[in-house]
């Protein structure tokens, strides 16, 4: 891709797209930059995750000569084995492929205990500053209460779960509709900013 003269190669996942995911690709799928640099994770895309936003936000970035990939979780969409629960999980080798970055950015829904706990089971091996972008009001101290560490609360080192810390959070990011010219420039500022205290 070509961006002001700035290139940057995307290592394309194997698999189709899911059209009504916004052509993101299948779950389970890494679309890895040139630089590790920054990995998008969204969650599997389906009937109940429409992932829209991931796209423009990933292009958002990119314009910005931020090296970035993608990441789809294959477990991601959290579909309801029985009743209310999901069924998310994250794969070992998920977890070491969001490692080989340096920041991660990780989107979740409008449910707000579902992605917590999700966030709960990413952050268990994830050692990497992240931004979250959700579109449920969050906060840092809903992660902290679940041993993620943030940049503002911390939970009890007894209770921490890794290295990994929440740095930004974006809220008010409707998924499956286009991300607002404002919540696209809240989340450029947002990863520059961590970014700038990792390097």
């Amino acid at each position: 891709m070509n961006f002001n003269r700035n290139t940057q190669v995307v290592d394309c996942r194997l698999g189709i797209s899911h059209g009504k995911g916004g052509s993101l690709a299948r779950a389970g799928t890494l679309s890895q930059a040139g630089k590790l640099d920054v990995v998008v994770v969204a969650m599997g895309s389906g009937r109940r995750h429409v992932t829209k936003p991931i796209c423009e936000i990933t292009y958002a970035i990119r314009r910005e000569n931020i090296q970035t990939g993608v990441l789809v979780l294959y477990a991601g969409t959290g579909y309801p084995e029985s009743g209310t629960m999901g069924s998310f999980g994250i794969d070992p080798k998920e977890i070491d492929q969001i490692n080989m970055h340096k920041m991660a950015i990780i989107h979740f829904g409008n449910v707000r205990n579902h992605f917590v706990r999700k966030a709960r089971d990413i952050f268990s091996g994830v050692h990497i500053p992240a931004v979250i972008i959700t579109q449920a009001l969050v906060d840092f101290e809903d992660f902290a209460k679940v041993g993620i560490k943030t940049r503002y609360v911390k939970p009890k080192e007894k209770d921490q779960l890794s290295d990994g810390v929440i740095m930004n959070i974006v809220t008010g990011v409707t998924r499956g509709d286009a991300a607002s010219r404002e919540k696209l420039s809240e989340i450029i500022v947002k990863v520059k900013e961590t970014l700038g205290q990792i390097q």
